[in-house]
């Protein structure tokens, strides 16, 4: 497997892009429905371009001193949002899409949720969106940045936080 180091300058860049793609599609939506964490920063600055309300799922499988080994996905079990309900049609974002169960199960998630709310019965359209899309993921995204052939490690900006001890911001910061 290859790596992929992506810095902050195109990070933003990347999610510029996809803002555009989703936008020159004329899908309308009402509301994004973000995976934290890697879909945090992707659904706050779509939220912000679209002036749409933003709900976060958080989601988990990568587990390990690394964050490189995948589990069982687990997820929360609210979303997180300021609004009374869902509003479909909702744009689901992540920042990648690699096996494609995340978004899978999210959209499983997602819809189970529905149900679970007053008017449940409302349209549940779903679109999904991501920066990078691994050619070895089962799910096809509706919107992308990259598709990557080679299915490689992708190496983001925020990550060093992962791996840095906080004694060594406290250091640095002094």
């Amino acid at each position: 497997m290859s790596d992929l180091f992506v810095s902050w300058s195109e990070y933003h860049q990347k999610i510029e892009q996809l803002a555009a793609q989703i936008y020159q599609s004329g899908w309308e939506f009402n509301q994004i429905v973000c995976i934290a964490k890697g879909g945090l920063r992707v659904g706050d600055i779509l939220c912000r371009l679209y002036r749409k309300p933003l709900a976060i799922l958080s989601a988990s499988s990568y587990t390990g001193p690394d964050y490189q080994t995948r589990g069982q996905i687990q997820f929360s079990r609210h979303l997180s949002m300021t609004t009374e309900g869902l509003s479909f049609p909702i744009l689901l974002v992540d920042d990648l899409v690699d096996s494609g169960i995340s978004l899978q199960e999210s959209i499983t998630w997602l819809k189970h949720y529905q149900k679970q709310e007053p008017e449940g019965d409302r349209p549940n359209q779903i679109r999904t969106a991501v920066l990078w899309y691994k050619s070895c993921s089962v799910f096809a995204p509706d919107y992308y940045v990259d598709y990557l052939t080679d299915n490689p490690w992708i190496h983001q900006p925020f990550e060093v936080y992962e791996q840095t001890p906080l004694e060594e911001l406290v250091a640095k910061h002094q």
